[in-house]
């Protein structure tokens, strides 16, 4: 099926007004509708919440069902701080189009994990609306490769945006004691956000730390290769907003490499704590510190983790068999 956008280039000013005051009044964005019709859907499926309010107007005047995956930020995140304006004008209003959406009843939701489900139930989705459809990842894509997770050298591999939920800090400081014990090992974080100068910073005292900024998918891959354990420390925020599950963990794993979280859903959802990996409770830096040294230090523990990990990931969380749940949460949405 072609790629079909509303724009070609960039929204003009008019295009953006016009945008603004259709969601203002909840109506489709100008322009979607022609596409939509044809398209002739027989389901509409949003990812995140923020897409869902918005796409509401579109599957209503279809009068087709509407499918919304909750990913995380979108559900946990305080409704207050949206509607206060922190998360900036156009989504002031989306904790009332939210508590709108969800008493619509031919609207469904998905949760990528169980806390996130629980989430939402919290906020007013009804239990007998939302299901759990973990986002499965292309496990040809990310391969074990030689040497195995106990043959490589003492490298600690992170990935992620360098914002607060994503517990970069609390590595850092989790890496500094590790070194008293592990004397060579290094630490790479790959991506970049508003933390970086920050972390940069603390780092300075530390040593051994990489700094890679924003990298491609084939980038984490090739670190994939050399890395011995993936560390994904991620907190609740102050403003709520915390992980889904945290899909670079499975990559991880599919990749034969033992990983270290306290990622919600992540640690009790995308891994299996004492078998492919270990978990830990949000900033218990003690904690960290002892795992992952001991995946460090253990060579036949890291490498039968990290065989673990990949055996775990094709069973678990193979895309094809995600792919079969999430049709069959279209089938129940459509015979609503």
């Amino acid at each position: 099926m072609p790629v079909k956008s509303v724009y070609k280039g960039a929204a003009t000013f008019l295009q953006k007004a016009c945008g603004a005051i259709a969601r203002r009044l909840d109506l489709p964005a100008p322009g979607i509708m022609s596409i939509a019709r044809q398209v002739h859907p027989s389901l509409i499926h949003a990812h995140f919440g923020f897409d869902g309010v918005e796409a509401w107007p579109i599957a209503h005047r279809l009068g087709v069902p509407l499918v919304v995956t909750l990913h995380g930020s979108d559900i946990t995140t305080h409704m207050n701080w949206f509607a206060s304006g922190q998360a900036g004008r156009r989504w002031k209003d989306y904790p009332r189009k939210l508590a709108k959406l969800v008493k619509r009843p031919n609207v469904s939701f998905i949760a990528v994990s169980g806390p996130i489900r629980e989430a939402a139930i919290r906020v007013g989705v009804p239990a007998n609306r939302i299901s759990v459809c973990h986002i499965g990842i292309n496990i040809e894509r990310f391969q074990p490769s030689d040497p195995p997770a106990g043959k490589r050298e003492p490298i600690i591999l992170f990935v992620g945006r360098l914002v607060e939920k994503k517990g970069a800090t609390i590595l850092l400081e989790a890496f500094r004691h590790a070194r008293h014990a592990v004397p060579d090992a290094r630490l790479i974080l790959a991506g970049d956000g508003a933390q970086r100068a920050a972390l940069e910073q603390q780092a300075s005292s530390i040593g051994a730390v990489t700094f890679m900024g924003a990298v491609s998918r084939e980038t984490v891959q090739s670190l994939m290769k050399t890395t011995r354990v993936f560390c994904l420390p991620s907190i609740t925020a102050s403003n709520g907003d915390a992980e889904g599950l945290g899909l670079v963990l499975l990559e991880a794993q599919a990749s034969g490499i033992p990983v270290v979280t306290s990622a919600n859903g992540g640690a009790t959802e995308g891994m299996v704590d004492g078998e492919t990996g270990f978990a830990f409770q949000e900033k218990d830096t003690e904690a960290l510190t002892r795992h992952l040294i001991t995946l460090l230090t253990d060579d036949a523990m890291a490498t039968r983790f990290g065989k673990n990990a990949r055996a775990y990931v094709e069973e678990k969380h193979d895309i094809r068999t995600c792919t079969a749940r999430l049709e069959a949460a279209y089938n129940w949405a459509c015979a609503q």
